[in-house]
């Protein structure tokens, strides 16, 4: 008979047999006959306490044709086992399902039989149909929770790490300023590359934006794999922040000068005699725009913000490092190097002093490569061996006689310390004594008799002199004289004014003279030398020299030649000129009590002839009041006005015009001064200190 349990008990299922009754009794196979389905089906496993009993399978004869025959009756195939099944209800219970038995090997084509397909039917509905429940649960399931959930926040949604999955709109917000708002005015750790330090998010110009926020949280999630995904894990959806650009750039610039820092190179250097290893460190610099950015994403979470940096990399390794160290600089500092000069003089180079002359820089191979200063070697050995050095005399011009006399230069012979010094890199390895003879040379001067002779210093060619003055101007005169008389000009060489003379203070015995000080007559230390640059400026200016630099007096002094005079100031006002000729010049000065003469030899090729143009634009002078004292010096005053000087330079042979140039001068008005007792002095116009004085003559 058939035993499907599908749900379906029609007639268009039913087979000849008896009807069953109200309590019907299943009939199972204790032992499959070889002509079933070799799968077991989960009914014919024997109940728990219930012995079965089973007999040798009988094999049934085959028929011609099986059409023909009626249905076997399965009793007839195989023992079975009876089991009552009363219920309690009268709807029948179902049996329970049992374990699964482990899966047979599959029946060939052959051994399908109709009885094993319809045995394994009611399996397979019954699966289906646990399945569909499941899914109509799921459904229900599904829909509740969408429901119920609809105005909240998706499950597992965090905001800078604070948990709001699960909350109301208006208790997530309360939840985020609860926890994130503080944060705002609390100092948030950062790390650049090796540097710690700390940025308050207020005063970097950052803030909240609560609303933005919220709506990253978004709507409740239609898929349900997402939804059911959402019990299990967390989705940051992250703080929305308001930036203030500058503030930040402020505060990140605040950062990058803590955190910025050039790389070390490994290096060896010496204190004292004690050669110390430096280990090579790399340098960093941060990526401010990149480190701007990660700042504002990070910083409401409340833990260490890794800010971006570019790491440097050195070039020297520590294992250069320790090489410099053993090979080089440990055996250098181990004992004084001595150079052996004349009758028995030595100079030593103390090993304390080793690291003035030894030095490291990268190799380019990750070692390092020492370096000897000659010049610091000299520095230290030569004035120990300066007694032994015959030094070298320049050739000078006297006009002791009246006339030029050339005083023979001397050759020296002196200790040529860069030869002397070449050993010197192996002296500081050298196990055993440290010793080195100085190796002497001539040495030319730098003017040698046939130089001087050459210079064609024969005669005056250019000469001035101007007097009136007082005597404290005559003594910053004559001291600055003595500091140009001598001086030699060579072919297309520049005489400069302040380099020849200055510094021009009272340690070097200056004295308060006159000096124009904002259009003013006024006193300084150094005053009255403009009187000394008119002489020297007129001497070269007959001479034919180029005229490179000079600068007239603000007003005009009766004394000096119009337009054809000269101011200096040091480090401000100089006096230039330039030999333009194939011979040189020497400048000589004569100073009395009353005048200063200066005089230019050489050798003639040119005459100079000078013109003074009239005066025209004449100004008035304005009166001013000053308190009386040591810089108030009273004057009459005199007018302004305009006029030119040209000069014009002939050959000296042939009398033939080589150049002419015209200069125009203004000179303001010498202003009328008074000085008055009791009455302060003026305020400064303007803001600001005074302009520099400009000295007088």
């Amino acid at each position: 008979m058939s035993d499907e349990r599908d749900g379906n008990n029609g007639s268009e299922n039913h087979m000849d047999g008896p009807e069953p009754d109200e309590n019907p009794t299943e009939i199972m196979p204790a032992v499959p006959s070889e002509s079933d389905d070799p799968t077991p089906d989960d009914s014919s496993e024997p109940t728990p306490d219930v012995p079965s009993e089973s007999t040798p399978d009988v094999p049934s004869e085959p028929t011609p044709d099986a059409s023909l025959e009626p249905a076997p009756d399965v009793s007839s195939e195989a023992p079975t086992e009876v089991f009552a099944i009363t219920p309690a209800d009268p709807e029948p219970t179902p049996t329970p399902e049992p374990a699964p038995a482990p899966a047979p090997e599959p029946a060939s084509e052959s051994e399908t039989t109709p009885e094993s397909e319809s045995q394994g039917r009611p399996r397979w509905v019954k699966y289906a149909a646990v399945a569909g429940g499941v899914v109509a649960v799921a459904a229900i399931a599904y829909a509740v929770d969408f429901v119920v959930s609809a105005d909240r926040v998706p499950r597992g949604v965090t905001v800078a790490g604070v948990e709001i999955g699960g909350e109301s709109m208006s208790s997530a917000e309360a939840t985020l300023r609860a926890e994130l708002g503080p944060r705002v005015d609390s100092p948030v750790p950062v790390l650049a590359g090796t540097t710690e330090s700390t940025i308050v998010p207020a005063q970097a110009g950052i803030g909240v934006d609560w609303a933005a926020t919220l709506d990253r949280v978004g709507d409740q999630p239609v898929n349900p794999f997402t939804r059911v995904a959402s019990l299990f894990t967390n989705r940051e959806v992250g703080l929305v922040s308001t930036v203030d650009e500058n503030a930040l750039d402020g505060a990140i610039a605040g950062v990058q000068k803590e955190a910025d820092r050039a790389p070390r190179e490994g290096n060896v250097v010496f204190e004292g005699a004690t050669p110390v290893p430096v280990a090579p460190l790399p340098g960093q610099s941060l990526r401010t725009d990149d480190a701007a950015d990660m700042f504002v994403e990070d910083w409401a979470f409340g833990t260490t913000v890794d800010l971006p940096v570019d790491v440097v990399d050195v070039t020297v390794t520590q294992a250069g490092v320790d090489a410099a160290l053993r090979d080089v600089a440990t055996p250098a500092a181990a004992a004084n190097v001595v150079v052996t000069g004349r009758d028995g003089a030595v100079a030593t180079l103390p090993r304390d002093q080793v690291g003035k002359v030894l030095t490291f820089v990268p190799d380019g191979g990750g070692g390092l490569s020492p370096q000897y200063n000659v010049e610091a070697a000299t520095g230290i050995l030569a004035p120990q061996l300066a007694s032994t050095d015959v030094k070298p005399k320049d050739a000078q011009i006297s006009l002791a006689s009246g006339s030029p006399q050339v005083i023979p230069s001397v050759t020296g012979d002196m200790v040529q310390w860069p030869k002397t010094l070449e050993p010197l890199p192996a002296l500081l390895t050298a196990p055993g004594e440290r010793t080195t003879p100085a190796i002497y040379e001539p040495v030319e001067p730098a003017l040698t008799t046939e130089g001087a002779n050459a210079l064609g210093i024969r005669e005056v060619i250019g000469e001035y002199t101007t007097g009136g003055f007082e005597y404290a101007s005559g003594v910053n005169i004559r001291l600055a004289a003595s500091q140009i008389n001598g001086a030699l000009v060579k072919p297309g060489e520049t005489f400069s004014f302040d380099a020849q003379t200055g510094p021009r203070g009272a340690a070097q015995g200056y004295v308060d003279s006159g000096i124009i000080n904002n259009g003013r007559p006024d006193k300084a230390v150094g005053g009255g030398i403009s009187q000394l640059a008119t002489t020297l400026y007129n001497a070269t200016y007959f001479a034919g020299m180029e005229d490179v630099e000079h600068t007239e007096h603000s007003y005009y002094i009766s004394r000096y030649p119009a337009a054809r005079e000269a101011t200096v100031f040091e480090g401000a006002i100089d006096l230039k000129f330039r030999n333009p000729y194939k011979t040189g010049v020497m400048v000589q000065t004569i100073g009395t009590n009353s005048n200063i003469t200066v005089r230019i030899w050489g050798t003639k090729t040119v005459d100079v002839e000078s013109v003074t143009g009239g005066r025209t634009n004449q100004t008035s002078p304005n009166t001013i009041s000053l308190p009386a004292g040591p810089h108030c010096v009273a004057s009459g005053g005199a007018p302004g006005f305009t006029t030119s000087d040209t000069r014009i330079i002939a050959d000296a042979k042939t009398g033939a015009e080589i150049s002419r140039s015209t200069r125009t001068v203004k000179y303001d008005p010498v202003p009328i001064v008074k000085c008055v007792s009791n009455e302060p002095a003026p305020k400064p116009s303007g803001e600001g200190a005074p302009p520099a004085p400009t000295p007088g003559g």
